[in-house]
């Protein structure tokens, strides 16, 4: 027997989850079982030039995906719709015993609807999340996906408990983060392979990191310029590997450069991960960085006004600074105040075992067998 999955993916923060699953299916097929996964990867083109999709691809060895359907950027309307069309059409010929999707991007929305219409099993990795923020178009994103699902793959207790206060109980399964799977997995090899400290002229411990990405952020001029205000105002250097979306709104909004904050074209992976593992203190917009900064022992200041990783805030690992100047600087200050180090006694193991991916291929298997018989 063959269960067949087709993953959904757009984003790099799902080529980062899709690798840990293409590793799973791997060992698994590897592992004398008597039947075997099929896995064949849809990119929706939802992030397309080389630095933000295919590099992705070519580093953490993820089989090339079976349709790019080019979808491109767009209104979250247009582009949405836009998959939509062509997933439903994709999946329709396939008939995938699951559609996988990951995270809470337009793609997640996108694989989520189109797979229910046709009653096509979903199942979502990183389910359960909530900023609580439905301004914000990756909760509108991942509550619709969990309302779709079949099977919901969460992180962490904490999201296991949202969806039971929303009355989603069934098919709910805390498995563990399997971006951790793939920090593990790929830390070491970051450190040998990456020369991004000697590119950037940056040396250990002497830089901090800093991503800008989310719409929330990117699209308020004032907003930006708060950040870039709080960043410039550090007592060390922000490297700032630069979002097209990101890119786009600095050129727009016409917003002057600020002191000490270092713009950079978007990294790979590798690249990310040992500037992560060498930065003094990461600041950020985004959910992924937020954890690796945290597997990683570093602390984080978050630009939003809120978190969907509660527990990173409640073990002081990490502040929220929102886009506010003052906020910004006073965060940082505190954790330089105790030398730029996470507390001792955090908690180490927020996010599972690095075998989070296993568990799902597990799951997905067992659940593709009953429906089979």
């Amino acid at each position: 027997m063959t269960i067949e999955l087709m993953t959904i993916v757009g984003a790099r923060p799902q080529f980062v989850k899709a690798g840990a699953l293409s590793r799973a299916v791997a060992a698994y097929n590897a592992g004398g079982h008597s039947e075997t996964v099929e896995n064949r990867i849809v990119h929706t083109g939802q992030h397309y030039d080389h630095g933000m999709s295919q590099v992705f691809f070519d580093e953490l060895g993820i089989p090339p995906p079976c349709v790019n359907l080019a979808v491109g950027s767009g209104s979250h309307g247009a582009q949405t719709g836009a998959m939509l069309t062509c997933l439903e059409t994709v999946i329709a010929e396939a008939r995938p015993d699951w559609v996988v999707v990951l995270g809470d991007t337009n793609s997640t929305l996108a694989g989520a609807l189109a797979s229910a219409k046709l009653h096509v099993p979903v199942g979502h990795v990183e389910a359960g999340l909530r900023s609580w923020n439905r301004r914000m178009p990756e909760e509108i994103n991942r509550v619709v996906a969990d309302v779709l699902s079949d099977l919901l793959f969460c992180p962490t207790e904490a999201a296991v408990a949202n969806l039971e206060r929303e009355g989603i109980t069934r098919g709910v399964h805390k498995v563990g983060d399997v971006m951790y799977d793939s920090v593990l997995h790929h830390a070491s090899e970051a450190r040998g392979r990456s020369d991004a400290m000697s590119r950037l002229g940056v040396g250990n411990r002497d830089f901090y990191l800093g991503t800008i990405h989310r719409a929330e952020n990117t699209d308020d001029p004032q907003r930006l310029a708060g950040i870039l205000e709080g960043l410039g105002r550090l007592r060390w250097p922000t490297i700032v590997p630069l979002h097209p979306r990101t890119r786009k709104s600095l050129a727009t909004a016409a917003l002057p450069s600020a002191k000490l904050v270092r713009m950079v074209d978007p990294l790979p992976y590798l690249d990310m991960l040992r500037l992560e593992q060498s930065c003094r203190l990461v600041l950020t917009d985004s959910g992924g960085v937020q954890k690796e900064a945290y597997w990683f022992g570093v602390p984080c200041v978050t630009l939003r006004d809120e978190t969907e990783w509660v527990e990173l805030v409640a073990a002081g690992c990490n502040r929220l600074a929102g886009a506010s100047p003052d906020a910004i600087v006073s965060a940082v200050e505190v954790f330089e105040a105790v030398g730029a180090v996470l507390p001792q006694d955090r908690p180490k193991d927020l996010y599972g075992d690095g075998h989070s991916a296993d568990r799902i291929i597990v799951h997905l298997v067992d659940a593709g067998k009953r429906n089979h018989a």
